[in-house]
């Protein structure tokens, strides 16, 4: 039989504490994007590729398997042909969205004063980042 650990709170700052990897998962480029897109809706994987431009297949596969990992998304497979997979938020995942969402919402709104701050300090950012 397994033993489970039971945490009462992680440390992120413990560089042994698992809450880093999950911080990880949520936090990488296309965790967000992901948690932002199915915090309205369930999504099969194509449209989740189509709607989040710029991820790959191997690595948008690679994101929702950690984040189902951590108890964040439902992946509820049918079985028909062709194979319909489908993709949800469970309800830690729907309080981790709303928490990224603010993150994203101070982003897109702060834009104009960021890209004033590229300008007047001279840094270039160029529109496409590197992962």
């Amino acid at each position: 039989m397994r033993t489970i650990e039971k945490f009462q709170r992680g440390d992120v700052l413990a560089a042994a504490c698992p809450s880093r990897g999950v911080l990880q998962h949520i936090t990488s480029r296309w965790g967000i994007l992901i948690l932002i897109v199915l915090e309205s809706k369930t999504l099969r994987f194509s449209e989740l590729r189509r709607l989040i431009n710029g991820v790959s297949e191997r690595m948008l596969a690679q994101t929702l398997q950690c984040l189902e990992g951590d108890g964040l998304i439902n992946r509820v497979a049918y079985d028909v042909v062709p194979p319909h997979v489908e993709y949800s938020l469970t309800p830690l995942g729907k309080e981790a969205a709303e928490k990224v969402r603010v993150l994203v919402d101070w982003i897109e709104d702060s834009m104009p004063r960021i890209t004033e701050h590229w300008h007047e300090s001279g840094t270039a950012r160029a529109q496409k980042t590197s992962a």
